[in-house]
């Protein structure tokens, strides 16, 4: 497999997006969006999780994962990765977001937040998919500077304890559910059940047997014309 990486400006941070797979005929589809779950990178991404997919395939790391920017100090936040995939989608053009553990969470809020270039979300079990819960006690993680980077451990240590109100993760999948052109436009396909995730499958009844089953509805959407 090929991989050819391409690096963008979020901010003061370079960002790496990876092209996985190159579609014979990329007009037929649009692309598939990968997301690694926390304290992955691109590279955790196997090509039978993707070769079934008729378009180009993508991957991006995340700020402080893989090949991209460790920014100084830390500043975590699944809303900072959400702008990292706004920029990829800026440059890739609508695709379909297919993301594990911490990556599900960010696909959920990119659906939300970017309905228009979002073809569909898929949600997949891995590293980082509960959060915690919110507390009326703000915790500060302790973090070990001496691990090596990346990923950044200010990443492990901020990102693993980000609060995830389940009416918050709510909110994301009804802006989805409203604005999306596609009747169903996010795919649950995990075993575990936070809150937050409980939360959207209440609001949206999306459940999936498995990935690819998912992913084949997002392939070749079919849009409704009466709909932007």
């Amino acid at each position: 497999m090929t991989v050819m990486t391409e690096y963008l400006q979020h901010g003061r941070i370079r960002l790496a997006l990876h092209r996985l797979q190159c579609a014979p005929n990329p007009e037929a589809c649009q692309p598939l969006l990968l997301l690694h779950g926390l304290g992955e990178c691109a590279s955790v991404h196997h090509p039978s999780s993707f070769s079934h997919w008729p378009g180009h395939v993508y991957a991006l790391d995340f700020t402080g994962h893989g090949q991209s920017s460790i920014p100084q100090g830390g500043g975590y936040s699944c809303e900072v990765l959400m702008g990292d995939v706004d920029i990829a989608l800026a440059h890739i053009g609508p695709a379909t977001v297919c993301g594990r553990g911490l990556g599900a969470y960010v696909a959920l809020l990119i659906a939300g937040g970017r309905p228009e270039l979002v073809r569909g979300a898929v949600l997949l079990d891995g590293p980082g998919l509960a959060g915690t819960c919110p507390s009326s006690s703000p915790y500060i993680p302790p973090v070990n500077t001496h691990l090596p980077a990346p990923p950044d451990p200010f990443a492990i240590a901020e990102l693993a304890t980000d609060a995830r109100p389940a009416e918050y993760a709510a909110h994301f999948a009804l802006l989805a559910s409203q604005n999306s052109p596609l009747p169903h436009p996010i795919a649950i396909c995990t075993r575990e059940q936070p809150p937050w995730l409980c939360a959207v499958r209440d609001v949206l009844a999306c459940d999936f047997p498995n990935p690819i089953d998912a992913c084949r509805q997002f392939a070749n959407p079919i849009l409704d014309p009466t709909r932007p």
